[in-house]
């Protein structure tokens, strides 16, 4: 497997909730590292299956080995390690993990190329309108890994690999082979970055992980309209349960309010005024 050096860099940026985890549901357990939440799926127990959801932060493959460790158990490797996207703070940790576990990973058909090193993508914007976090975007890794035979295509009926009851939904504009996750049974959904639960772009936020909705962190989203078009669509399956890339899990009437606010002002709450794609759009 190859790697990029800059993916490798460990970012020095983190938050108050770093280190900690919440059991959602008994079988969803999000854990945030730095300033990320990955998901662990499964029920707690030695020897029980589960899988991995997303990969944190640059050189945080031991923290995840350590948590999955407390909650299934030494020498129990998730079935497979699912990826809602491939930005740097999702997959900083993967390579690493396959260094330990032998397991497949799988992806949409359009972010596999930032997996098996054929693309990177484009540079973080800078002078996108936001808060210090924007700022600093240019430290930011953009390059693609290349994870080799190991990455696999999810499957185009929509199921889910070792997660049944659960479908991916392709939810793109944060990047283009973006995936949230849905379970009709309980209306659970994991999001990644479709939305957020915290305002990325504030460093003081980002620290504090102060509860608010928001869109795709904008430093990072190149196409707008379909990022509101993904919220507009998750917005429609009426969840009840929703864990986020960043910022922390809601549910209930809290969810509901906010997250119909989001959809009907999606232009005021998440599109910056200004930036490099916003300004090309126009």
């Amino acid at each position: 497997m190859d790697r990029s050096s800059s993916t490798e860099r460990f970012q020095p940026m983190t938050s108050v909730m770093s280190g900690q985890g919440v059991e959602v549901t008994p079988d969803l357990y999000c854990y945030t590292i730095q300033i990320v939440n990955v998901v662990f799926y499964g029920f707690a127990g030695e020897g029980n299956d589960w899988v991995l959801i997303d990969a944190g932060m640059p050189k945080s493959a031991e923290k995840i080995k350590e948590e999955a460790e407390k909650r299934f158990g030494k020498n129990n490797p998730p079935k497979a390690i699912i990826l809602t996207h491939a930005h740097f703070d999702h997959i900083g940790g993967l390579i690493d993990l396959l260094e330990i576990w032998d397991v497949p990973v799988y992806a949409h058909e359009l972010e596999l190329p930032y997996i098996t090193g054929q693309k990177n993508y484009p540079e973080p914007d800078t002078t996108v309108e936001g808060g210090m976090v924007a700022k600093l975007s240019f430290m930011f890794p953009h390059e693609g890994i290349d994870i080799g035979s190991k990455a696999h295509e999810l499957s185009i009926d929509h199921t889910v690999p070792f997660m049944p009851d659960w479908k991916w939904i392709h939810t793109p504009g944060h990047s283009e082979g973006h995936i949230s996750l849905f379970r009709n049974e309980d209306h659970a959904m994991i999001v990644g970055d479709a939305f957020v639960t915290v305002k990325q772009d504030e460093l003081y936020k980002v620290f504090t992980q102060e509860k608010e909705i928001g869109g795709p962190p904008r430093y990072l989203t190149p196409d707008w309209e379909t990022a509101e078009q993904s919220v507009e669509i998750l917005t429609a399956l009426r969840p009840e349960i929703a864990i986020t890339g960043h910022g922390v899990p809601v549910r209930g009437q809290w969810l509901h309010e906010n997250l119909d606010r989001l959809a009907s002002d999606f232009q005021s709450i998440a599109v910056p005024d200004h930036g490099k794609y916003v300004d090309d759009s126009k």
